[in-house]
């Protein structure tokens, strides 16, 4: 079973940036794919971005295309979400998701173990 904690989250003003990190308690995580989603109140868990157990493929949802950029460092078994140019439609908790496979995907539903959210609010 692997664990996963999201830290990062915070308030920040409309342009501003944050850096989501997800940090996994197994080492297997080096070789899932992680996903980031978020949920704004209100509305369904939506995808945000996601990358392939190696960091070669990565993929964003258009929302945040250009503005947001997911890593991944193995060695130290945490992925990352660097987000700038943050606007308040962005204020969501985000949650850090990985699946039993070394591909990306956009689907919540493909993916088995989840953190438990961090909180982004963003002030326009």
């Amino acid at each position: 079973q692997v664990q996963l904690v999201e830290s990062g989250g915070g308030l920040v003003q409309a342009g501003g940036s944050l850096m989501l990190s997800c940090a996994a308690s197994e080492r297997t995580f080096s070789i899932y794919a992680v996903g980031w989603f978020r949920q704004a109140p209100g509305k369904e868990r939506e995808f945000a971005a996601t990358i392939s157990r190696s960091g070669g493929i990565t993929d964003y949802a258009d929302s945040v295309k250009g503005r947001f950029t997911i890593s991944r460092d193995n060695a130290k078994n945490t992925v990352y979400l660097q987000m700038n140019s943050l606007k308040s439609d962005d204020t969501a908790v985000y949650y850090c998701a990985s699946r039993r496979s070394s591909v990306a995907r956009t689907s919540a539903a493909e993916y088995d173990y989840w953190g438990q959210g961090t909180q982004v609010i963003v002030s326009s």
